[in-house]
C-alpha cells in the first residue's frame, strides 16, 4: 500500500491526483500544516524539511511533489512519454512549475495574507510576477490542448495544484480564455475530483503521523 503524507495544500494534492488517475491504491494520512504538525519529530523523520506530501513506496520515502509526480510516472508508464521531445516538454513544464510558478503564487500569498506587516513592495512584485506568469499559460494554451502538448500529463498535474488554490494569492483566471478552458477540463476529470474530495476532507482529520 501507498501512503500519502499530505493537506488540503496545493502542492499535496497532486499526489492524490496522479494516484487516482493511475488506480493505484493509497492510503492518506493527515498533516495539518495549520497546526504545525509538519514540523513535530514524526513527520521530519519522513522529510527533514518539514513539508507536504510525502510518498512512502513499500518503504521507499519520497519528498517533493515533482519528484514524486515523475516517480509514479516512470513506476507505471503512465502521464510521461517514455523518450524524445515530448517527454522533455513535460520536465520543462514542471522544472517551470518549481521554479516559476510556484514560488510566485506561494510568495503573493505569504506577503497578501500571513506576513506579519504589510509589505507593499513585495506583494506587488510577486503578484506581478504571478500574473505575468498566468499570461504565460494562457499563450501557450492557445495553440494546444494541454501544459506540455495535446496530451494530459504529469505537467498538467503539477499545474493545476496552484490554480486550485489561486485563491489564497488573490488571482483569478478571469481574461485568460484559454487557461480557463485548461482549468475546467482539467477541474471535470472525474479522478481529480476524486482527489479534491479526499484531500479536503483531510482538514477534518485527526493526525496520521506516527
Amino acid at each position: 500500500m501507498i501512503e500519502v503524507y499530505a493537506f488540503a495544500t496545493p502542492n499535496s494534492v497532486k499526489v492524490p491526483i496522479v494516484l487516482e488517475e493511475l488506480g493505484l491504491p493509497y492510503e492518506l494520512k493527515a498533516v495539518n500544516v495549520r497546526k504545525g504538525e509538519q514540523k513535530e519529530d514524526a513527520f521530519l523523520s519522513l522529510n527533514p524539511n518539514g513539508k507536504v506530501p510525502v510518498l512512502v513506496d513499500d518503504g521507499f520515502v519520497l519528498t517533493e511533489s515533482a519528484a514524486i509526480l515523475v516517480h509514479l510516472a516512470e513506476k507505471t508508464g503512465k502521464l510521461l512519454p517514455s523518450d524524445g521531445e515530448a517527454r522533455a516538454r513535460v520536465f520543462e513544464q514542471l522544472f517551470f512549475h518549481a521554479s516559476a510558478l510556484s514560488p510566485a503564487f506561494g510568495n503573493t500569498g505569504f506577503f497578501m495574507r500571513s506576513s506579519p506587516a504589510p509589505q507593499p513592495i513585495a506583494e506587488a512584485r510577486f503578484a506581478k510576477e504571478a500574473e505575468r506568469i498566468l499570461g504565460i499559460l494562457d499563450r501557450k494554451l492557445a495553440g494546444q490542448s494541454f501544459m506540455a502538448d495535446d496530451a494530459f500529463t504529469i505537467a498538467d498535474i503539477a499545474h493545476f495544484g496552484w490554480l486550485w488554490r489561486r485563491q489564497f494569492p488573490g488571482l483569478t483566471l478571469d481574461e485568460r480564455p484559454n487557461l480557463s478552458r485548461w482549468y475546467e477540463t482539467v477541474a471535470a476529470r472525474p479522478a481529480v475530483q476524486r482527489a479534491i474530495a479526499r484531500v479536503e476532507a483531510l482538514a477534518e482529520a485527526p493526525t496520521s503521523v506516527a
